[in-house]
């Protein structure tokens, strides 16, 4: 699977994350959210006013793709002005997991006349459509795909090495974790790393406004403008970071040392494969450097920041090789 983050080697021997840097701006937005279209409380107008108003940029209205809800894609285009979007899309399901779940699929960037599984309700259905081949359905019809909260839905190792066509793994549901702590992906995700498989990260809410799920976790994503297209084009190609507070301004690798500036964080974290790590703590942190020779042959790194609160955010795998 091809790496979906851009980064260029400079005369000095630099590796810079390019997105941060290039032309744009940092957009906010939640890819995981539901309204009375499915099992949401609130409909998808008050959705998008209540993200809006508290500062988002877009979001992504996931309604649950099912025949109970007679398969919505919510339509949100009314919802949409000079200062905020939405990117169509659905939680989509089909066949059963290990455990005997249903599985769980964000789909975000979908056309509104996408074909459905045979998925009539949260029941896996003998004979139905594999996840492998509906997830890569979903990604050639132009969607962001990523897998769902893999702790809540109790997905096994070769639950994750099934799904061949996805773009991310979602590491935090705010839902999840609110409703029943139960919301982190980080395991399945490095799992996957260590396989080789190049896979990004998300943070969401997965808010359905009937508990405090709301508001908690989110994607900040660098785009040249806040329009569907441009911010699709973006997520697939890894311009964002996640966030559940802190802000990552930017990240660089130079002469083997990750340079890292956010907004003042109390750890700033390196993580690397197997147990290796480099952690740089203090009050107010905003600038840091943390060596990676001791990080091993890791042929991966990933990035947290911490603040005073505990509130964290993270960066996207980073690739050594490109």
């Amino acid at each position: 699977m091809q790496n979906y983050l851009i980064h260029e080697r400079s005369k000095a021997n630099a590796m810079s994350l390019r997105f941060f840097t290039a032309p744009g701006q940092f957009y906010r937005g939640n890819l995981h959210t539901h309204s009375t279209k499915s099992d949401g409380v609130l409909p998808p107008e008050e959705v998008c006013r209540r993200y809006q108003d508290e500062g988002y940029d877009f979001i992504s209205l996931t309604d649950h793709f099912v025949g109970l809800y007679d398969y919505p894609i919510t339509d949100t285009t009314t919802c949409r002005n000079e200062a905020f979007t939405t990117i169509l899309g659905a939680e989509l399901h089909t066949g059963a997991m290990e455990k005997g779940n249903i599985w769980h699929i964000l789909a975000v960037g979908l056309p509104s006349d996408f074909e459905h599984a045979n998925a009539p309700h949260f029941m896996s259905v003998e004979g139905s459509e594999t996840v492998a081949e509906l997830a890569l359905r979903a990604r050639d019809a132009g969607a962001f795909v990523a897998i769902a909260h893999p702790h809540w839905s109790h997905m096994t190792a070769a639950d994750a090495r099934s799904i061949k066509a996805a773009h991310a793994v979602e590491v935090y549901n705010h839902g999840c974790a609110v409703d029943c702590d139960r919301g982190e992906g980080f395991v399945a995700l490095e799992q996957l790393l260590h396989e080789g498989v190049r896979l990004n990260l998300i943070a969401t809410d997965d808010a359905h406004f009937k508990t405090n799920d709301y508001f908690g976790g989110w994607v900040m994503v660098k785009a040249t403008e806040n329009t569907p297209e441009a911010l699709l084009a973006a997520l697939k190609a890894g311009a964002f970071y996640s966030s559940l507070g802190p802000e990552i301004h930017d990240i660089r690798i130079v002469n083997k040392s990750v340079e890292i500036e956010c907004s003042p964080v109390s750890a700033m974290i390196v993580q690397a494969e197997g147990t290796n790590a480099e952690m740089l703590d203090g009050d107010k942190i905003t600038k840091g450097k943390l060596p990676l020779n001791r990080l091993g042959a890791s042929p991966w790194i990933r990035v947290s920041i911490i603040d005073s609160s505990g509130k964290r955010a993270w960066s996207n795998p980073i690739w050594i090789d490109g």
